[in-house]
């Protein structure tokens, strides 16, 4: 009898013992599901950006035009202006495509703080021919600006990456991040450098890196309608280099709506995919 009671006291404190760990640990669990991101879709998109060498071509083509149209620019205008280059930072200049893949091998989404953390440690690359061209460009008298939505607190490590990369003409007045919390648009920002100098060309990965006019648009139907009606402005005035891994293209196809969920998203890309 005696031993009876023994087993059901064990029993009771097994049974103890397994609440105890749930309740202890189930906060854990729980935190690591909702950090749990399913970005493997991305994986093709950054393997494409680190590993073609048709994405290093397109790079490289894209800063042979913007000296054509430079040069072009240099010998026919008379405006008595100083020029300027506008260039976006990110997947434009630099390429931050370590991040997105670590983000992928931690299962995690992207978040300020390690987006911070990222850009403190200083050591994107260079998108191919983004140094010989601004180099170039500056030699020319040309004003380079580095209109950029990373913020304030990542104006240090950002002017740091520039200038270890050896682009030029880094320096407060030229590298302009967002300062305003409650909005996006860099168009203030590139009134500003127009008011004082003639803007010869326009280069980024986003069509919000260009104009207002594409920061209206906020459906897939109305970036594709917009494009259409500026066309002859890309390869112009306006240059475009490739980001297939993130970008306002894929926030257009979930409608902007950041509180969707993993499934949500996969349902809503895949609505969106033409096939016969």
């Amino acid at each position: 009898m005696l031993e009876g009671m023994n087993k059901s006291i064990d029993l009771k404190r097994c049974r103890s013992l397994a609440v105890v760990l749930i309740l202890t640990t189930l906060p854990a669990i729980v935190a690591v599901a909702q950090q749990s991101a399913d970005n493997e879709y991305q994986t093709g998109a950054i393997l494409w950006m680190q590993s073609s060498g048709e994405r290093a071509a397109l790079s490289y083509q894209a800063f042979s035009l913007a000296r054509m149209i430079l040069d072009r620019d240099l010998r026919t205008s008379r405006s008595k202006m100083r020029r300027a280059v506008i260039v976006d930072i990110d997947e434009t200049v630099l390429d931050n495509s370590r991040y997105q893949a670590w983000l992928i091998k931690q299962r995690q989404n992207f978040s300020d703080q390690t987006w911070l953390d990222w850009v403190n440690r200083s050591e994107a690359t260079a998108i191919p021919g983004a140094v010989e061209f601004l180099n170039y460009a500056n030699s020319r008298g040309v004003r380079v600006f580095y209109i950029t939505n990373r913020k304030l607190a990542e104006k240090e490590g950002t002017a740091l990456n520039l200038h270890k990369l050896g682009f030029p003409n880094v320096n407060d007045d030229t590298l302009l991040v967002r300062t305003d919390p409650k909005s996006s648009s860099k168009e203030p920002r590139r009134l500003s450098v127009s008011s004082r100098y003639r803007v010869v060309l326009l280069m980024g990965d986003n069509l919000n890196d260009f104009a207002d006019v594409f920061e209206n648009a906020k459906t897939v139907g109305a970036r594709m309608s917009v494009t259409d009606e500026n066309k002859t402005k890309f390869g112009a005035r306006f240059i475009v280099l490739p980001n297939p891994m993130y970008g306002d293209w894929e926030n257009a196809i979930y409608d902007y709506n950041f509180k969707l969920s993993e499934a949500e998203k996969d349902t809503k890309r895949k609505s969106l995919l033409k096939d016969y």
